[in-house]
């Protein structure tokens, strides 16, 4: 199998160069968004400090720039102003929303049918739409509408919405549909004369909609899908023989004539355009779709009698083939699949199939791998793509086999739209999505592929054994004891390793997680978007309240931390960890020069958590500093041991870590040994010397695990390891919270390393 590529030399190396920013990255989510290219955002920029741009109620030549924007875009679809009119909107989203609120079912007879295999944003025209007939309708039963005779005689105006290619797996629809249903109607609804919505957001990111070809009666789209920039901007294409369809309630800005305060009279604006773009439109954001078109065609030249766009497509439909055709080619050992793909077509057509490529991974056995799992491994490995749902539950279910009450069950088990509960009961409960946009190239698929016989494919064994053959090569201990205490003073930076004996406060362990790094704009830093934050290694000195910054290769930063409390003065600001809201204290310019230095980035800034601040974590209630989610997180050696046996592959690592160093992966507070791995798992409370803790659960793992402390490199072990012995399952280690409630900073309680520990499984 090959992949031959539909641009020349000359513009492929054209198109790199706008995305040096990509550097080792792999994009392969240009179905969530695609990419703008660089000198498409220089050029925005230059236009706008060069040009003086009012308010187009303001200014009329704002105003007529913006007409001019309209006519390129239709142009992109091979229509004019005289055959549909353009709505700015916020998006597809918005689009289908205003199409819902205005659309007029004739005093709610007519009936509102919508593909079941939508996104969410069409099903959520059911919460709008003014009538109440409304009914879904199946793949199978949509495309049945090609072959069917209806002759439909009503009068009922009713809408039926559907995507022009599902942003599910990029299986596309024939746009044929659009007339046959218009003149004819669908099967079972006789008395219906039906407009089409079109939801056009996957389909025009990379491919040609042709408007004077395909006429559908409201088209909703969104231009990021195509240009990566501007977000947040959309259109509602209206048919001019649909206009009347549309009753707009709601009014402001320059949307009507005349508009009276004391007395309720007002007339709307003659032109569908002004009566429905309420207030100002986002005219900046509308004037850089020029920049857009001109950055995309000059890339990507018209040749040979094709446009830009029907280029593009037939280079994401050849790159979704050649990833289709490798993903299906991959066997285990034993000669089972690796990918169970989701698709209706075979990628043989491009007229059927989009540039998007769904699958989950399977172990040897037939059993899945987790989805989250997957976008872990990605991430190891500098790939970006996407999995879940993709906001589309019907087709979700279809391709996954879930019945409605499927679906209610793992809602019942606690799994909800975006989280990372991927498996439930072995059954997957979303999937792993690739896709391609106009700069992607047969190297990102290797890449993939690459990642996917690294991680998934399993060589047999050396030998003849089997794992329960495999036997550690330690020994246990007597009895159980805390070997070590480990605090991370600064978020997501190096341990301070305690083998004497550390106080505790009212959040856990005295200064863990108490500062974190932010960058130029607030946002927190962490280990899994820069790995040298591993050799940042704090210590503190208790005696002299002194935090010490060491990173090697730089002098070391001592940190008076009697500076920062509020009877200071000194100005809080806010900051967000973990999707909570922070109070913090910058803790001034010389450390953050410093941090900036160590971590060569410039504009960082260390923060440390207000005294005053109050974070709880949910299922314990009790108050947190900034850690994600718990107190303490309790490590057992004896279960590292254990889970080192399990790995067969430490990747291209020259020796396999030490027991410490695997240790340090997990970033626990509590180090001990038992006798027994795993035993831990069973605990509902555990006691350390005199000190009394309550379990909150199991610590479930991302990719953090897989990066080495000492050196910040990646690897994709033990996280691949933790999935296959798990079922799929992340979890190692678990959560404490100290039952002893401790008031302010100077009730303070100690914990003892050599302390016995003991747990409870009652």
């Amino acid at each position: 199998m090959s992949f031959n590529s539909q641009y020349t030399t000359e513009e492929a190396v054209e198109i790199e160069k706008e995305f040096s920013r990509l550097r080792e990255k792999c994009y392969l989510d240009h179905a969530g968004t695609t990419l703008y290219a660089e000198s498409q955002v220089r050029s925005v920029c230059e236009n706008l400090t060069q040009n003086l741009y009012c308010n187009p109620h303001t200014s009329r030549t704002t105003e007529d720039l913006l007409d001019q924007v309209r006519y390129r875009v239709l142009r992109h679809f091979n229509t004019r102003s005289s055959e549909y009119s353009l709505v700015f909107t916020a998006g597809t989203t918005a689009s289908l929303k205003l199409v819902a609120e205005s659309y007029d079912f004739a005093e709610s007879k007519g009936s509102f049918v919508y593909l079941r295999d939508s996104h969410t944003s069409v099903l959520g025209m059911r919460e709008l739409v003014n009538t109440e007939r409304i009914f879904p309708i199946e793949r199978a039963e949509l495309l049945a509408q090609l072959r069917a005779n209806t002759q439909s005689s009503g009068e009922q105006s009713s809408l039926l919405v559907f995507p022009a290619q599902c942003n599910f797996n990029g299986g596309k629809y024939p746009l044929e549909l659009i007339r046959k249903i218009q003149t004819d109607g669908i099967s079972g609804y006789e008395k219906d004369r039906f407009r089409v919505c079109l939801d056009a957001a996957s389909f025009v990111s990379t491919c040609f909609l042709d408007l004077s070809k395909y006429k559908p009666d409201y088209v909703c789209l969104s231009f990021y899908k195509i240009f990566g920039y501007p977000t947040g901007l959309g259109a509602l294409l209206v048919h001019h023989t649909a206009r009347d369809h549309l009753l707009k309630k709601y009014y402001g800005g320059g949307t009507v004539k005349i508009a009276m305060a004391g007395k309720n009279y007002h007339v709307k604006r003659d032109s569908l355009v002004e009566r429905f773009e309420d207030g100002t439109i986002a005219f900046t954001s509308i004037i850089a779709l020029l920049n857009g078109f001109q950055t995309f065609e000059r890339l990507i030249p018209f040749t040979a009698g094709l446009r830009s766009i029907e280029r593009v497509s037939r280079q994401t439909f050849h790159l979704a083939r050649y990833c289709y055709q490798r993903l299906k080619a991959l066997r285990h050992f034993n000669g089972t699949d690796v990918v169970k793909l989701y698709h209706d077509t075979d990628f043989s057509d491009k007229r059927l199939q989009g540039g998007i490529v769904n699958f989950n991974i399977l172990h040897e056995n037939g059993s899945y791998v987790g989805f989250a799992e997957v976008s872990y491994m990605a991430s190891i490995h500098n790939i970006v793509l996407r999995t879940g749902c993709f906001c589309n539950p019907g087709a979700c279910q279809r391709h996954l086999q879930l019945s409605d009450d499927d679906v209610l069950k793992q809602f019942d088990a606690g799994h909800i739209c975006g989280d990372a509960n991927d498996l439930i009961e072995g059954h997957p409960t979303g999937s792993v999505r690739v896709s391609f946009g106009y700069m992607s190239r047969e190297e990102d698929v290797n890449r993939l592929i690459e990642m996917i016989e690294k991680c998934y494919i399993r060589k047999a064994l050396a030998n003849g054994l089997t794992r329960a053959q495999i036997v550690s090569k330690y020994k246990s201990h007597d009895q159980p004891r805390l070997k070590m205490i480990c605090l991370f003073p600064i978020k997501s930076c190096g341990a301070f390793k305690v083998t004497t004996r550390w106080p505790l406060n009212r959040r856990g362990l005295k200064h863990d997680r108490e500062f974190v790094i932010v960058d130029e704009n607030g946002v927190a830093l962490t280990q899994k978007k820069l790995t040298e934050m591993c050799l940042i290694r704090p210590r503190i000195n208790l005696k002299t309240n002194e935090l010490t910054l060491r990173h090697p290769g730089m002098v070391d930063f001592v940190l008076d931390m009697d500076l920062f409390g509020e009877s200071q003065g000194i100005k809080l600001c806010q900051t967000k960890v973990c999707q909570d809201n922070v109070q913090a204290i910058d803790c001034g310019d010389a450390v953050a020069e410093w941090i900036s230095i160590a971590l060569q980035i410039s504009g960082l800034r260390l923060l440390k958590q207000s005294d005053e601040e109050v974070r709880t974590f949910q299922q314990s209630e009790k108050e947190i500093a900034l850690a994600n989610q718990a107190q303490f997180l309790l490590i057992n050696q004896a279960s590292v041991r254990w889970l080192a046996d399990k790995v067969s592959d430490w990747d291209n690592l020259y020796e396999e870590p030490t027991l410490g160093s695997l240790v340090d992966r997990f970033r626990g507070n509590l180090i001990i040994e038992t006798p027994q791995a795993m035993e831990e798992c069973d605990w509902k409370e555990v006691r350390v010397g005199q000190q009394a803790f309550t379990v909150d659960g199991p610590c479930s793992r991302c990719q953090m695990i897989c990066i080495d402390q000492s050196s910040g490199a990646k690897t994709t072990e033990p996280l691949r390891t933790i999935a296959r012995e798990f079922k799929g399952k992340m979890r190692f280690g678990i959560y404490l919270s100290h039952m002893n409630r401790l008031r302010d900073s100077s009730d303070e309680q100690w914990l003892f390393c050599n302390s016995v520990v003991e747990g409870l499984v009652e």
